[in-house]
């Protein structure tokens, strides 16, 4: 089985479950899964790709994990901005590490956040836009395709 297999390779013995969502109003007890006779962890969320999926399908953790990660990479831009590096690097910089991370599987989670986490990933490309000093491309999702606008 491919989970044995990985397990024994990486050395991990856990296994994560977060394989029923449950969306009614009473809420029942669920059967615990066993897998060859090891019960499988019930989490609250979990982290696949690099996106972290909640069991009801929040992205409140998702979009906080994001928005540390670009806050820690808008110091390096800031940083960079004060030792005079040019427009067009802070802006390259900004594509690479910050709109990279910002995107990474966009189509995904997006339509699901509330205008809250949406305003606070604004506010960061916001905040990058004014060390960078040009305009940049907003998040938006129009229909099933993801564009940036100016």
């Amino acid at each position: 089985m491919w989970v044995e297999q990985e397990n024994r390779a990486s050395g991990k013995q856990e296994l994560y479950d977060l394989y029923e969502i449950d969306f009614r109003k009473n809420k029942m007890d669920m059967v615990p899964l066993i897998i060859r006779g090891d019960c499988v962890e019930r989490v609250a969320d979990f982290r696949f790709l690099g996106i972290h999926i909640e069991e009801d399908l929040t992205w409140s953790v998702n979009t906080s994990a994001l928005l540390k990660k670009v806050q820690q990479r808008l110091h390096f831009l800031r940083v960079l901005r004060k030792n005079n590096i040019t427009q067009r690097l802070l802006l390259s910089f900004y594509r690479c590490s910050i709109e990279s991370t910002l995107t990474y599987c966009v189509c995904v989670w997006y339509t699901s956040c509330t205008a809250a986490q949406r305003n606070a990933l604004q506010r960061a490309i916001g905040n990058a836009q004014r060390i960078v000093g040009c305009p940049l491309p907003t998040l938006r999702i129009r229909g099933k395709s993801f564009k940036t606008e100016m």
